[in-house]
């Protein structure tokens, strides 16, 4: 541990030209477009599993207020927080004014069509 105290300079001089050396291999363009890429398609992916733990969740809270074990407000948030889920993808694209002709960015799809 006393190296690391000792040496901090000398270490974080090293991984900066360490990851100088390698900057002319990945532009920022190129690399934050590639994290938004992967960003949609994690949510894209997370939505279909939200979507289809949420349907059992709302069969299960009908389910249960018919029977008075819980209250329909439940029952009712429930469906508007998937509704808003479902637009989610239009609510990004107004947000930031993508259209979907516009080749240079990433469509967010929403599940209503």
């Amino acid at each position: 541990m006393n190296f690391l105290k000792n040496n901090i300079f000398i270490i974080l001089a090293f991984a900066l030209m360490f990851a100088l050396s390698f900057i002319d291999m990945a532009s920022a363009d190129d690399v934050m477009f590639h994290a938004k890429t992967k960003a949609v398609d994690v949510f894209k992916a997370v939505k279909i599993i939200v979507f289809v733990i949420g349907g059992f969740g709302l069969i299960a809270l009908a389910f249960q207020a018919i029977f008075g074990k819980v209250k329909w407000a439940w029952f009712a948030g429930l469906a508007f927080g998937l509704a808003v889920l479902a637009a989610a993808g239009s609510i990004v694209n107004y947000a930031t004014g993508a259209t979907a002709n516009d080749d240079s960015e990433i469509d967010l799809d929403d599940s209503f069509s």
